[in-house]
């Protein structure tokens, strides 16, 4: 099956090219088919939280149009993304004056209902866990994983609608997959901190830090995630800079598993 791809800024132009790299290989050899979205923009980064904010809609709702035009699945790899595209979904079926308002932005009205698609999710309900186990090659035994959700991919769990807000098992259930063994831990759907990295450092070092500490308390020798600035944050902890843990995106693995040998180019 066909599905539209939406990468983002992070992972085009930044630290985040290994998570594409990994994960369009992955995808090829699963049968599956990426389509990069045409003309695409930055989503924003952020999900305004003023109702009387319509403009930062602008970007994504584009991306959502042309996915429903095209009939085909919007897929995301990253957190922020996902979060920015499946939140404004969300706002523009149930909401019809803001509807309008960015068929006026764009001049055209929407043409129906996106579906909107986080790689995890795809994995998950379109190949299925049962035909991914298949496709392992090179089983990860005796690696221990934590996976770590951060916080926009479940939350307002109303409008994501990935998995339980609370006790989630997306991640893990992947993990298994892939042969690893899984290290469940309290800290793996806290906030790194976020933004806070650039506004005040200290707090999300000190949030990141807790975090990884009860990831290797719990005996985990790698946390993966599916979110650029989680790992950005999780990687400037004194343990992961001392190699004490290493920090992945959760499409490293996966290659990894399948015995992809990927071309890291950066871009």
């Amino acid at each position: 099956m066909d599905y539209l791809y939406f990468p983002g800024c992070t992972l085009k132009g930044s630290s985040a090219w290994q998570m594409e790299n990994t994960a369009l290989e992955a995808v090829a050899c699963l049968g599956l088919n990426l389509q990069e979205l045409k003309q695409w923009q930055c989503c924003g980064a952020v999900y305004p939280l003023s109702e009387e904010e319509i403009i930062t809609l602008v970007s994504p709702a584009r991306a959502l149009y042309a996915a429903a035009e095209s009939g085909k699945p919007l897929v995301s790899l990253c957190s922020a993304c996902h979060h920015v595209l499946k939140r404004t979904q969300v706002r523009l079926l149930n909401d019809k004056e803001t509807r309008e308002k960015i068929s006026c932005y764009l001049e055209e009205d929407y043409p129906g209902e996106a579906r909107v698609l986080h790689y995890l999710e795809l994995l998950r309900d379109e190949v299925g866990w049962q035909a991914l186990k298949e496709k392992v090659k090179n089983p990860l035994q005796g690696r221990r994983i934590a996976a770590y959700y951060g916080c926009m991919l479940l939350r307002p769990s109303r409008e994501m609608c990935f998995d339980n807000p609370e006790r989630p098992r997306i991640m893990e259930d992947f993990i298994n997959i892939l042969g690893a063994e899984v290290v469940n831990y309290p800290f793996r759907i806290r906030c790194c901190g976020a933004y806070l990295a650039v506004t005040e450092n200290r707090v999300a070092e000190d949030a990141s830090r807790k975090i990884v500490k009860m990831a290797l308390d719990s005996g985990a020798e790698e946390m993966t995630t599916a979110c650029p600035l989680c790992r950005y944050n999780l990687e400037k902890t004194p343990e992961a800079k001392q190699g004490k843990v290493k920090i992945s995106y959760f499409s490293e693995p996966l290659s990894e598993a399948l015995n992809l040998e990927v071309q890291e180019v950066k871009p």
